[in-house]
């Protein structure tokens, strides 16, 4: 039976009732009684700017390093690299936020990894501003540094730099660079699933490096879930696609010294790796190895490492990596490419010590790696590895290489 016209009418008055309490609720809700909190309106008297950067500046310019991860003439020089592109105007309504103070807080926000809240407490620049222009200055960063200091090689003559010094630092002669995968440690984004979940238990995303000798990332591939292994991103990634179609301009094949058999350039990787033309990777610890396979081994790991040396540089830098990151996917994106071009940027800025220590200096879990990966690589491939197990051995043996075997 049909409500009748008494009923609709009430029922129509009271949600008529409630929209208008509702609509007068909103209303008092948007008029606020002050538009910024009252300890943010006192930045700048009170802000970092104005005080704790100029006390480390006048008293200990070591803390502003620690404090910023760089000292205060490589920040000044980052500065003006990126000033054109993060400054803002001043208005009739309220000054902007300085650009020296947008970088340093985003550096801050690197260097440690903090909540944007910790952060607004900690520069009196409010959470929500904060969240708006981090992404901005990092993806300005990135952009400004990447063409000069993450310059990907394309001559020949700079692949064979990069090879002279593999093997003057390393004793590993016509090496391109060490690659290798590291996982980025996020908050499990909404409704993603299982999708970024990783053996290790956590969710994540992929930053996948080539590392030259001097611990500096020359090629990276970033925001590849978790789920993938390192072998996986490498197939489909663009360094491979390059790789395959033979655009990297590489130099033509060499003969190892005092050997015959000419052998191409390659680079380094670890058992979660196929192994290549290109590409060398230890054998198999699957079955016993003779003194040849472990020599090769050796040596092998002694110049991959530099790309696990280049994580670790980057991880103790910038400690954002050492905890989960709770931000979109393509946040941390931007994160990561800004870290990874500023860690080059800083490298060539502050002349660091060489990290060349031998095998024994080396955390255990990084000696004995489970095998993994496949052993249906080709002939050509195995020939080529089999060829410089013999110029370790033999013409390009080193005096301690035989006590680490």
């Amino acid at each position: 039976m049909a409500p009748s016209r008494k009923k609709r009418a009430a029922v129509t008055l009271v949600l008529f009732m409630v929209f208008k309490k509702r609509k007068e609720y909103d209303k008092v809700k948007r008029n606020r009684t002050i538009w910024v909190k009252q300890h943010l309106q006192e930045r700048h008297r009170l802000g970092i700017e104005e005080n704790l950067l100029k006390d480390l500046l006048t008293q200990d310019r070591k803390d502003f390093k620690n404090f910023m991860r760089m000292d205060y003439e490589t920040f000044c020089m980052l500065h003006i690299k990126v000033f054109p592109y993060i400054k803002k105007q001043n208005t009739y309504l309220r000054s902007a936020i300085s650009s020296e103070l947008r970088l340093a807080i985003t550096l801050r926000f690197l260097a440690t990894g903090d909540s944007y809240r910790s952060l607004e407490y900690l520069t009196r620049v409010s959470a929500s501003t904060i969240s708006l222009f981090v992404p901005q200055v990092c993806e300005y960063v990135y952009e400004v540094l990447q063409p000069q200091y993450m310059k990907f090689p394309c001559t020949k003559g700079e692949w064979e730099k990069i090879a002279k010094e593999f093997e003057n630092k390393w004793n590993f002669p016509y090496t391109i660079g060490a690659i290798d995968g590291k996982h980025i440690v996020i908050e499990a984004p909404p409704n993603a699933g299982s999708y970024y979940f990783n053996y290790k238990g956590t969710h994540s995303i992929v930053l996948f490096a080539l590392a030259d000798a001097n611990y500096n990332f020359l090629y990276i591939d970033v925001g590849c879930n978790g789920r993938i292994s390192d072998g996986g991103i490498f197939k489909n990634c663009t360094l491979n696609q390059a790789l395959q179609e033979a655009t990297l301009n590489l130099p033509p094949d060499k003969c190892l010294p005092n050997r015959i058999k000419p052998v191409p350039y390659v680079m380094l990787g670890d058992e979660a790796f196929a192994l290549s033309k290109n590409l060398l990777k230890p054998f198999p610890r699957s079955r016993p190895l003779n003194a040849k396979q472990k020599v090769f081994n050796y040596r092998l790991c002694r110049a991959r490492r530099v790309v696990e040396n280049a994580f670790g540089i980057l991880t103790s830098r910038f400690r954002i990596f050492r905890k989960p990151i709770c931000l979109k996917v393509e946040t941390i994106d931007k994160i990561v490419l800004t870290a990874c071009v500023s860690h080059n940027f800083l490298k060539k800025q502050c002349q660091e010590v060489t990290l060349n220590y031998e095998l024994e200096d080396i955390p255990t879990s990084m000696r004995g790696i489970a095998h993994r990966g496949s052993n249906n690589a080709s002939e050509v491939a195995h020939s080529i590895r089999n060829e410089f197990a013999e110029y370790f051995y033999n013409e390009g043996q080193i005096d301690f290489q035989w006590k680490h075997i």
